[in-house]
């Protein structure tokens, strides 16, 4: 059989208010179309679906079989649209994240924020991840998008986004607090043990080119898996380590953190949103994206 969705929809109505009239009027329709669709359908059946009486209407044994099942479907096609309505208007939905801890320091968690603030009932998943993790869990389809630092290897199927920029800056413990009297250079620090993230992260990345452009070798005499690692780390005297300025807080003295005046400057580093090629974001992916992508001064008074 073929039959339409629009008389199953019509017969639906019905059986639901027992009323052809209220049908009609749940459906901005009229009377005498919704007893024409109905007879129509019951011909197509070969059966008949109610019974007619003054009082109204009310299924037959084979009227009740179809409905039982119909019921289902429409059911289902109202939560469903009930749904997407919420997730329009922001009342639901679900984010998926891939971040690295320098992108989170850099300019995430401020967006998150805001974000968070406007649409509280939007349930947000936040993986950490290096780079390569990032956009691999983008690409497999694990995350909405990834704010990350550039790797070294884009994937073909992945498009980028800059969405802001992190400064580094080199710090030390006490123990090597003679660094901090005066500026120095990239030179001096290599007689120093280094505190890195491990090779494979654009953080290795990142500074294996920086002290190769001043002719010096990037050999860390500590790696540590994650941005967040380095600042313990360093604060018990294991090395040098370099770090986003925005992680800093509080005096030296209080946090045994001490930043280091560098001669040469370092480069800042730009953060990326990345996504899926022709892959459409949620609606809740879609809005954050928005907010990330607004210029600073936009971002800071939303």
């Amino acid at each position: 059989m073929n039959i339409s969705y629009d008389s199953y929809r019509v017969f639906y109505y019905a059986a639901k208010y027992k009323s052809f009239s209220k049908a009609a009027a749940a459906l901005y329709n009229t009377q005498p179309n919704v007893t024409r669709i109905i007879r129509r359908l019951e011909a197509e059946l070969d059966c008949a679906l109610f019974f007619r009486s003054a009082q109204g209407v009310r299924l037959t044994p084979e009227g009740e079989k179809i409905f039982a099942h119909i019921a289902i479907a429409f059911e289902n096609i109202e939560a469903a649209e009930a749904e997407v309505s919420s997730d329009r208007s922001l009342q639901s939905g679900i984010l998926h994240i891939a971040a690295s801890g320098l992108a989170l320091r850099g300019c995430l968690l401020q967006v998150l924020a805001q974000y968070r603030s406007e649409y509280p009932r939007v349930r947000i998943y936040l993986t950490n991840h290096s780079t390569p993790q990032g956009l691999a869990a983008v690409q497999n389809g694990l995350a909405d998008f990834a704010v990350v630092t550039e790797g070294s290897v884009i994937p073909d199927s992945l498009m980028k986004k800059q969405i802001g920029e992190i400064q580094d800056i080199p710090i030390c413990g006490a123990a090597f607090a003679e660094l901090t009297h005066e500026t120095v250079s990239l030179s001096r620090l290599v007689d120093y043990p280094i505190v890195g993230l491990t090779e494979g992260t654009s953080s290795h990345d990142f500074y294996s080119r920086l002290f190769l452009s001043h002719d010096l070798p990037y050999n860390p005499d500590v790696e540590v898996e994650t941005i967040d690692q380095v600042l313990p780390v360093v604060r018990s005297n294991l090395g040098i380590g370099f770090v986003p300025r925005e992680m800093l807080f509080g005096e030296p003295e209080r946090t045994g953190i001490f930043p280091i005046a560098l001669s040469e400057p370092i480069p800042p580093r730009s953060i990326y949103l990345f996504q899926r090629k022709n892959q459409p974001l949620s609606i809740a992916a879609k809005r954050l994206q928005q907010m990330l992508l607004e210029p600073p001064l936009q971002k800071a008074v939303h």
